[in-house]
């Protein structure tokens, strides 16, 4: 089996195979290199914390601020520990039955998301936006 194959190949075709194995990779670099490049390091990492869609806290997130711990209440019944570190956030304790959030840990790049389904919280890290004065840090 394995001298018909050897018989079929050229090595041409290796050099081939080689080539599209290398390129396969390419749109995955510059897809990475893109993102590395948009993150603007001069400007604010601002997290996001939301109820039912409407912003309720934002959270300058960098090495000087101060660790905090801020409990929401979003229904009657319902509660969410939010938990601010430095540069990271996360839901460190909540009262849903499916603990996603809260499985979820920290975050701290922009893009990423925490959501508590149930209580309709989510924070959401946002990377070189303006924020308002209003912003705690």
């Amino acid at each position: 089996m394995w001298t018909a194959l050897k018989q079929q190949i050229r090595p041409t075709d290796i050099v081939i195979i080689i080539v599209l194995l290398i390129l396969s990779f390419v749109p995955l670099f510059v897809f990475t290199s893109y993102h590395a490049g948009t993150q603007n390091d001069g400007e604010p990492t601002i997290a996001t914390v939301s109820i039912n869609g409407e912003v309720v806290d934002e959270f300058v997130l960098s090495e000087d601020t101060p660790h905090q711990e801020i409990t929401y209440y979003p229904n009657d019944g319902q509660y969410n520990i939010i938990e601010i570190d430095g540069p990271r956030i996360r839901v460190k304790e909540d009262n849903s039955p499916d603990q996603i959030a809260v499985q979820t840990s920290w975050i701290s790049r922009p893009g990423q998301t925490s959501i508590c389904l149930p209580h309709r919280l989510m924070i959401e890290i946002k990377g070189g936006q303006s924020f308002d004065d209003d912003v705690i840090y």
